[in-house]
């Protein structure tokens, strides 16, 4: 348990305080939404910044960093959708995309191969947190519904492009491995063939 790590479960831990605090409307409480949300990102670039940087890449971090982030995201979107400061379909597509995602990757580790972070999908997740600070607020600041909604339509176009490069390079590299297969079932049967002739 390293210093990524422990910020890690920190972001985890924000998550249920900030459905609590956006849900029960207290005073203030979209302006303290804001300031969880914000401080759990914040925990997300830090981690990875600090793992990078004091080379303390572990198989928890690896494991748990996306599951905390899809757990923030889900976990704001629904209390938006909640507060009707979001489009429900908007969020299940949003949501829907990222456990795709997630599927594609725990069946690329069990094929051996990984699918790599996309600048797009960095890009996405600052694009989330981004809309989700401005939906936030607008339940007490209308003028900033907008703008929020915005930021929602960018989210969800670049969770879709995003989730099309996933793939491609899923199929990709999962194409490739049956390849190997193949040619290497080929040698052994052609191996066989040749000992069985030799005999």
């Amino acid at each position: 348990m390293n210093v990524p790590n422990s910020l890690t479960l920190f972001r985890i831990f924000l998550i249920p305080l900030l459905v609590v605090v956006l849900l029960t409307r207290g005073q203030h409480s979209e302006l303290w939404g804001v300031a969880i949300l914000l401080g759990a990102a914040l925990t997300d670039w830090l981690d990875g910044h600090w793992a990078r940087a004091r080379r303390q890449i572990t198989t928890l971090g690896v494991i748990l960093d996306p599951i905390a982030d899809k757990l923030l995201i889900s976990a704001a979107f629904i209390s938006l959708v909640e507060l009707g400061l979001a489009p429900a379909w908007m969020v299940v597509i949003i949501i829907g995309r990222e456990i795709a995602v997630q599927g594609l990757r725990i069946i690329a580790t069990a094929e051996g191969f990984t699918v790599a972070v996309s600048d797009l999908g960095k890009l996405k997740m600052v694009l989330q947190v981004c809309a989700a600070a401005i939906l936030i607020p607008s339940s007490a600041y209308p003028q900033l519904h907008p703008w929020g909604t915005l930021a929602l339509w960018l989210v969800m176009l670049s969770a879709l492009v995003s989730a099309v490069r996933y793939f491609a390079e899923f199929w990709r590299n999962l194409d490739d491995r049956i390849k190997q297969r193949r040619a290497k079932l080929l040698i052994v049967h052609s191996s066989k063939k040749h000992d069985v002739a030799a005999q």
